[in-house]
């Protein structure tokens, strides 16, 4: 469990860094609110990871299956991270989007082996705890970006925050010099064309067509309305006017601990009442809490409620999380595990890096408000899915 806090910190820091610190730099430095809605292109490597998974459960490099690949790609973060304060978005914006393109890159393959290898070192009884440790530190790695960062931008120059930034990718080095390779009870793929067939093969005959079609189809849905809701949530609080040490202090705080709580008793409750209890009940106040972003968005700039919303869109983002992520493990064959669990959160992903490129389109054509409303109806429908993937009274 120590380990899965770990492994949540790594993969979560290089995410936050693109999706909190870069677009608050961007807005900052007066960029279009429509260009850094496009930076979410960036994010694309998080849906295709699928594609070069199988390499990871092939081959394996110095350290071993899982820790070379570790160690290879978090030494890459560090250096990459490091090295965007050294350009001006005015000056060098497409060096930055191509910087951050290879971070993306390099934090998607990351967390495919980190991934696998969180896979198998928990059994079938540990995933609901485990993965709720491991999403919960992921949370806790936002805290870096999302707030200690922002507040340094106001005292220091960019170059320093960045730098400071990719120091925390030492955490992750650390780890993995220290732990201990999987021990795996079957046979590793002999070709990499057993990697990458055999997974598809195995899923579809265990599940059926037509019910691993539904399986995929809800795990592209689930968080399609709370993750365009957060996907310009930086930029939003700047234009209602907050300034960027409220923002690190009150909002990124706010959601942190709240989603830190909210991943915590997610974990513990999904031992009680099982994983599809966990999808629908999360899944319901995940979903409302878009409605208090509507209440701020008309409001404006108010402390209090602003922590207030922050806070209870997270607790319940980290119990719909919690219970996605334990539902995708549920369904990954210890085989395969690279490949399946890069398939099922690249297509988690897709909303975050493929849908919400057209959010900051939205946000101009509509409003905040009107957005946050469509936000709302968009998430209704991976909530019916449930019906025929996690039905509430079956036993998970």
């Amino acid at each position: 469990m120590g380990v899965c806090c770990l492994t949540g910190f790594a993969s979560g820091l290089p995410l936050f860094i693109l999706i909190s610190l870069i677009p608050a730099w961007l807005r900052i430095e007066n960029i279009d609110l429509k260009v850094i809605g496009l930076f979410s292109l960036i994010q694309l490597p998080f849906t295709w990871k699928f594609l070069w998974a199988p390499l990871f459960d092939r081959y394996k490099i110095f350290m071993g299956r899982r820790r070379g690949w570790l160690l290879f790609f978090q030494i890459l973060l560090l250096i990459n991270i490091g090295s965007l304060g050294f350009y001006s978005p005015i000056l060098n914006l497409q060096s930055i989007a191509l910087l951050s393109f290879c971070i993306a890159i390099f934090s998607a393959s990351h967390d495919v082996v980190i991934d696998a290898f969180r896979r198998e070192i928990l059994t079938d009884k540990e995933l609901g705890l485990g993965n709720a440790i491991h999403v919960n530190a992921y949370k806790i790695s936002s805290l870096i970006p999302g707030s200690l960062s922002l507040i340094l931008a106001d005292f220091i120059s960019w170059q320093s925050v960045f730098i400071i930034t990719s120091l925390f990718m030492l955490i992750g080095i650390g780890m993995t010099l220290f732990i201990s390779e999987p021990k795996i009870h079957f046979e590793q793929p002999k070709k990499l064309k057993n990697s990458i067939i055999d997974p598809f093969i195995s899923f579809f005959k265990i599940n059926g067509t037509s019910n691993a079609l539904y399986i995929l189809l809800f795990i592209f849905l689930f968080k399609l309305g709370d993750s365009m809701a957060t996907a310009l949530i930086t930029p939003f609080y700047i234009d209602l006017n907050f300034t960027m040490t409220e923002i690190g202090l009150i909002a990124k705080n706010a959601g942190l601990w709240s989603s830190v709580i909210g991943g915590f008793l997610g974990g513990m409750w999904m031992i009680k009442i099982g994983i599809n209890r966990a999808l629908w009940i999360f899944g319901f106040l995940q979903m409302i809490t878009i409605i208090p972003f509507i209440v701020l968005s008309i409001i404006g700039h108010n402390l209090l409620f602003l922590g207030v919303t922050v806070g209870f869109e997270a607790f319940a983002m980290g119990l719909g999380t919690t219970a996605l992520i334990a539902y995708i493990a549920k369904q990954t064959d210890p085989r395969y595990t690279a490949t399946q669990f890069a398939l099922f959160t690249s297509l988690a992903s897709i909303p975050r890096s493929l849908t919400n490129a057209s959010t900051g389109y939205f946000v101009e054509s509509l409003g905040w408000t009107n957005f946050f409303y469509l936000c709302l109806i968009l998430a209704i429908p991976g909530m019916l899915l449930l019906i025929k993937v996690a039905p509430y009274n079956s036993k998970s």
